[in-house]
């Protein structure tokens, strides 16, 4: 080699000046990785996953049971075990058939709302002018309690199921329009216009590009609007009902009968869990992309 390609070792002030500068700008530490509990928006080993979910449920019944070992009386807060056996001796009674009657009204109202909801939502989200006419309007009557139209319900529809089904519609419906409306609006703009640069009539730009991109967050909001329908079910049973777990609790408050109560909310819960984890379910089937874990 060349002497004058051969590396030339440093003189004593370059590598004093080195020192210098390491010693002063030390190099960059790598960032401290988070524990896996406290990672923002990261996966968590499953099997930990289910033990903080079982602690979850389980925790707020223990202190349940523990604040009524005490000196309370069972008639403001009955204990676990006495809400458990009122649980069993309804299940002899007609617990089943109330289940049943409150699933039904709950689903049909609720498929009734969505039947409405998700046309006339994509119509004030993909238009303006559908918007200025419908969405103030859809506002307005959003405030309205559902409970206030009892009375019109009642003589409107009468005291049949479809009063009580017409409850749960109205409680649902109006959030419902502005919620998939609003998923409507949140598809990119810049999607649109190059399906409309392509050549699509706005039937295809519907079909092909609002639609599909806006499908996950519509199934995110009958999922939502699923939990308000059944937080409307009692509402819906003050109407001339005489079977159904909201009725069955209205009943059990007139008789003090505070274990029934508990058992009846309990059993509301538990229903509507068991249909979000299925929404979920159904959510991780159809869009499995939006699942992967990285």
């Amino acid at each position: 080699m060349p002497s004058s390609l051969a590396p030339q070792p440093a003189s004593p002030a370059t590598a004093a000046e080195d020192r210098v500068l390491t010693a002063d700008f030390p190099p960059p530490k790598a960032p401290s990785k988070p524990a896996p509990l406290w990672a923002i928006r990261q996966d968590i080993p499953l099997s930990l996953y289910w033990g903080l979910a079982v602690l979850g449920l389980l925790l707020p019944l223990l202190l349940w049971g523990l604040a009524a070992a005490g000196e309370v009386d069972p008639v403001f807060l009955p204990s676990p075990a006495q809400v458990l056996e009122r649980m069993k001796a309804w299940w002899d009674e007609e617990l089943l058939t109330d289940m049943g009657i409150s699933t039904m009204r709950v689903v049909v109202g609720w498929a009734a709302s969505a039947l409405l909801a998700l046309p006339l939502g994509l119509m004030i989200g993909s238009w303006r002018s559908v918007q200025a006419l419908l969405e103030p309007l859809t506002d307005f009557i959003r405030y309205m309690p559902a409970v206030a139209f009892i009375p019109l319900v009642m003589v409107w529809v009468g005291i049949d199921e479809g009063a009580k089904i017409a409850i749960i519609f109205i409680g649902t419906f109006f959030q419902m329009v502005l919620m998939v409306a609003e998923d409507v609006r949140r598809v990119p703009m810049a999607q649109i216009e190059a399906a409309q640069t392509m050549g699509a009539t706005r039937r295809e730009v519907l079909e092909k590009v609002i639609i599909p991109s806006a499908k996950p967050a519509l199934l995110d909001t009958l999922r939502v609007t699923m939990g308000w329908a059944w937080t409307y079910l009692v509402v819906a049973e003050l109407v001339a009902a005489n079977s159904g777990l909201g009725y069955a609790i209205l009943k059990a408050q007139r008789f003090l009968q505070t274990d029934k109560i508990f058992a009846g909310i309990l059993l509301i819960g538990l229903i509507g869990l068991v249909i979000d984890q299925l929404f979920r379910f159904a959510h991780r089937k159809a869009f499995p992309w939006l699942h992967v874990r990285h």
